[in-house]
């Protein structure tokens, strides 16, 4: 295979009672169906609310199952519990095994590697990390041997949240511990990876979307296929609107491009906050 075209998308958030968020999804179906690539991948919070609604996972499955292509997933807190950080309030829910087997049994896989177009692809569930449950050593394990196997090749990572926000030892805070990998994973998967020619860290999470360059890596957020958030819920980092990107892949080359589903909405989070809560 000479080039290797994947399309991420993210924060899908997909439930039965959000027929905007569903009306989205069909958009980008409808592109993605037009375009034609190798594999999407969804970077996390494929469902509304996962660990209370286990509805909400299989009907967003269901959703994904229409897809003309093959699809890769990985969970994002939405689907199963949140981090724990080493500041801030405890996460509600807190990641758990029962929400992550729930995932692997309705979803699929929630780490994977392959190979394509002379790449390394690896994908990692980022909401273990730093929650002290058995898989969270196993992950890093499996990825040790992973990386042991890269033999010069470029490496493109997938995960739910983005590892940093500009320097890979930015100080967690308590507003904003939980949209990054939190420490110490954090500085123990940017040691793992610094091994390799990692040139691509894809992520999703922070519903803003953004494309910045730290040494040799690129760091590409994806916004959300749903909805964005306004500016008096979350500070503005970047670009906030939805959408979706697609990634060219060639032997010793990367290609970005930023997009839009043409009749995907902007959708507010208050209006999905209105759904929720009918008084």
């Amino acid at each position: 295979m000479s080039a290797f075209r994947l399309t991420q998308i993210s924060d899908t958030h997909l439930g039965r009672r959000f027929p905007g968020l569903v009306a989205n999804f069909h958009r980008v179906c409808e592109h993605i169906d037009a375009d034609r690539p190798d594999l999407v991948v969804n970077t996390g919070d494929v469902s509304f609310d996962g660990p209370t609604s286990r509805d909400d996972v299989v009907f967003a499955k269901g959703l994904h199952d229409a897809l003309p292509v093959a699809c890769r997933y990985l969970p994002g807190n939405h689907d199963i519990g949140d981090n724990p950080t080493a500041i801030g309030p405890a996460p509600k829910p807190p990641v758990s095994e029962t929400h992550r087997q729930q995932f692997r049994d309705i979803i699929g896989d929630d780490h994977w590697s392959f190979e394509a177009a002379g790449w390394c692809f690896v994908g990692l569930n980022s909401l273990v990390m730093n929650s002290g449950l058995a898989f969270e050593a196993e992950q890093f394990d499996w990825l040790s041997q992973e990386i042991a196997r890269v033999n010069g090749r470029p490496v493109a990572l997938f995960l739910h949240k983005p590892v940093f926000l500009n320097l890979p030892d930015d100080p967690e805070t308590a507003e904003t511990a939980i949209r990054y990998v939190p420490q110490p994973a954090r500085a123990r998967l940017i040691e793992m990876f610094a091994r390799v020619d990692l040139r691509l860290i894809a992520s999703g999470h922070v519903h803003q979307r953004r494309d910045f360059t730290f040494r040799h890596t690129r760091h590409v957020w994806a916004p959300s296929v749903g909805f964005k958030i306004n500016d008096a819920r979350q500070d503005r980092i970047a670009i906030k609107e939805t959408g979706l990107v697609e990634y060219r892949f060639q032997r010793d080359s990367l290609e970005v491009r930023h997009l839009k589903a043409a009749g995907q909405v902007d959708i507010d989070i208050e209006e999905i906050l209105a759904q929720m809560d009918p008084h």
